[in-house]
């Protein structure tokens, strides 16, 4: 018996439609010279996943117009199946406030914080794929 894995390709148009639908995600970037990974809360707004980062943290000042990843995920523990969304672009502070009044309104949780501020990266590099794991007779 040997496990194979299936892939299908994903266009943009579905990595987005599965963007829209989740809420957390990980933003993929470099702290100290070494790969570095930190799970956020975000939303979709008009091809760019925002969420919201601390003042001071590494991940704060990863993202200052730096290039990161946004990765997001769903894999189910009994089948191995499942999906994976990747995006890549430059990051940068939402500075204008109507813009962060509308996020801070549409997700939970965001209440104002003068410790924390607004992130949004413009997904210009998309790709995803939906895998599958069976098992045939070798």
């Amino acid at each position: 018996m040997i496990e194979t894995t299936a892939f299908i390709e994903f266009t943009r148009a579905n990595c987005l439609d599965l963007l829209e639908s989740g809420t957390r995600g990980r933003v993929v970037f470099t702290h100290a010279a070494m790969p570095a990974v930190q799970p956020v809360s975000y939303i979709l707004d008009d091809g760019e996943a925002v969420f919201r980062v601390t003042r001071g943290s590494p991940l704060a000042t990863a993202t200052h117009d730096a290039v990161v990843g946004f990765q997001v995920d769903h894999i189910d523990p009994d089948t191995g199946a499942g999906w994976s969304v990747l995006g890549v672009g430059q990051a940068y502070q939402v500075t204008d406030p109507g813009r962060r009044v509308a996020f801070t309104d549409r997700v939970h949780g965001w209440a104002p914080d003068s410790r924390a501020f607004i992130v949004a990266v413009p997904l210009q590099q998309l790709t995803g794929n939906r895998f599958s794991s069976a098992t045939v007779d070798g």
